[in-house]
């Protein structure tokens, strides 16, 4: 996607955001996804990737490929039934979320799809039908992206209350009130 806004809204780019969910254990639940199961369509991602369009402080949009969610859903909507809470989590399944502005993800992400495959080389799932993302300086760079300690790869890394803060901004509820002395 971050391509896609590159080639057709080259103004929209700087607004654009690749965002890595992953944890130190590689086990973050998320909820409504399209290979979840049960009602609430849960699932264990090892990682997970979704992009952001952020074009104001008060409005941001999530497009994530594998949700039941509308595409696209606004940022609050998306990290409430996607995330949830952290409270009722065990601390090993806590997210955290490596947030990439889209134009640092373009120059730098590579992936050459080693992570899927066995030991023995064939594929665990059949691999998507694209060519493998490589750039000029690598041809594999996904650990440094899934990696979630802070200062290490590109972008910043947020726990989910930080992640939250971040990138909602709830409406001023006092615009067009007075107030009286």
């Amino acid at each position: 996607m971050c391509e896609q806004v590159k080639k057709t809204y080259p103004s929209e780019l700087p607004k654009c955001y690749a965002v890595f969910v992953s944890n130190e254990r590689r086990t973050v639940p998320l909820w409504r996804q399209k290979a979840g199961r049960g009602d609430e369509k849960l699932v264990i991602w090892d990682y997970h990737v979704f992009f952001m369009h952020n074009p104001s402080p008060n409005r941001c949009l999530v497009f994530d490929l594998d949700t039941t969610l509308p595409f696209p859903t606004y940022f609050h909507k998306y990290v409430t039934e996607t995330f949830r809470s952290d409270y009722a989590l065990t601390p090993e399944h806590h997210r955290f979320f490596r947030v990439i502005p889209a134009e640092k993800y373009l120059a730098e992400f590579s992936s050459d799809r080693r992570h899927m495959r066995r030991p023995d080389g064939s594929w665990i799932k059949p691999p998507p039908s694209y060519p493998p993302i490589q750039t000029s300086a690598s041809t594999h760079s996904l650990d440094d992206f899934i990696c979630m300690k802070p200062g290490k790869g590109p972008g910043a890394v947020y726990d989910l209350l930080h992640f939250v803060q971040q990138f909602y901004k709830p409406p001023d509820r006092n615009i067009g009130t007075k107030t009286q002395n």
